[in-house]
C-alpha cells in the first residue's frame, strides 16, 4: 500500500499576503483559491515539480500563526534556489554546506520556516 503526502497546511495571519509571497515571489502554482463561506477560504498551492501541496486559509487550522517550521523541499541547486529567492525579494540564509546536503533557509512573512535542501552527489 502507498501512503503519499499530498498537503501540508501552513497557518498564515494574512490569506492574500501569504498567497502573494508563495505565488508571485516564490513562483509557486496556485491550484486552487475557494471561499467557501464568511468563515472559511481554502488555498492550495504547489512548488514546481512537487506532488505535496500547501494549503493555507481562514477557518482552516488551529496551529498558532507562523509555527509550521520542519518542512524541507529537495531542490537540485541550493546556489540557483538561493539566488532565485534573493532577486525575487525574499530574505534567504547562506548556503549551509553539510555532508548530507547543501540548505538554504527562508522564511514567509507570518515565520513560517521552510529549508530547501541539494541533496549530496551519490555513487
Amino acid at each position: 500500500m502507498d501512503w503519499k503526502i499530498e498537503l501540508v497546511f501552513v497557518p498564515v495571519s494574512d490569506v492574500d499576503r501569504a498567497k502573494r509571497f508563495y505565488a508571485d515571489q516564490l513562483g509557486w502554482n496556485v491550484d486552487h483559491d475557494q471561499t467557501v463561506s464568511d468563515d472559511i477560504r481554502f488555498v492550495q498551492i504547489t512548488p514546481q515539480g512537487s506532488a505535496c501541496s500547501i494549503a493555507f486559509g481562514k477557518g482552516l487550522v488551529d496551529m498558532p500563526v507562523g509555527s509550521q517550521r520542519s518542512v524541507q523541499i529537495v531542490i537540485a541547486d541550493a546556489d540557483a534556489a538561493r539566488a532565485h529567492l534573493l532577486k525575487n525579494g525574499v530574505d534567504a540564509s547562506e548556503v549551509d554546506e553539510q555532508p548530507w546536503g547543501r540548505f538554504v533557509t527562508f522564511s514567509d512573512p507570518d515565520g513560517n520556516r521552510w529549508t530547501l535542501q541539494q541533496l549530496p552527489k551519490r555513487d
